[in-house]
C-alpha cells in the first residue's frame, strides 16, 4: 500500500548529512510503494542551510528533486498556509511561515510530514524522526 509523505527541511537536512535520524528517512524514501513530496519553500530552506555549512548545495537541490516531487506554491496553499500559521501561534508563539507551509502542502495532497522539529510534536499528520 502505497504511503505519502511531505519531507520537511529538518528531515531532508539529517538524510543530507547521514545522521541516525536521517538513516529514518532514507527508509521511506527507498521504498517504491511511497509518494514523496516537498514543498517549494522547503527547497529554499534546504539550500540556504547547505550553503550556510559550506556544503553543495547544488548537488543537494539535485538530491530533493530526484526523490521527491516538488510541490509549488499557489495562492490556495498560501491561504491555507497563512491561516495555519495563525492557528498554530496561538500555542506555539515560534512557528514558523515554512512550518505553515508544509503542514498545508501536507493537508493538500493528504499526506503525512516527516519531520524531526519539535514544533510538530501536536501535529496529527507528523511523523518523528527523532
Amino acid at each position: 500500500m502505497s504511503e505519502k509523505y511531505v519531507i520537511d527541511a529538518y528531515a531532508w537536512i539529517e538524510y543530507l548529512i547521514g545522521s541516525k535520524a536521517g538513516e529514518k528517512v532514507k527508509s521511506i524514501l527507498e521504498k517504491e510503494t511511497n509518494d514523496i513530496y516537498t514543498c517549494a519553500v522547503t527547497v529554499a530552506e534546504v539550500i540556504s542551510k547547505t550553503a550556510r555549512e559550506g556544503g553543495e548545495f547544488e548537488t543537494a537541490y539535485d538530491i530533493l528533486l530526484s526523490n521527491s516531487q516538488i510541490v509549488n506554491i499557489d495562492e490556495e496553499i498560501s491561504k491555507e498556509a497563512g491561516a495555519l500559521h495563525c492557528e498554530m501561534r496561538r500555542t506555539k508563539r515560534d512557528f514558523g511561515l515554512a512550518d505553515a507551509y508544509v503542514l498545508a502542502v501536507a493537508r493538500t495532497v493528504n499526506a503525512k510530514i516527516l519531520t524531526g522539529d519539535p514544533h510538530f510534536r501536536s501535529v496529527k499528520e507528523a511523523v518523528l524522526i527523532k
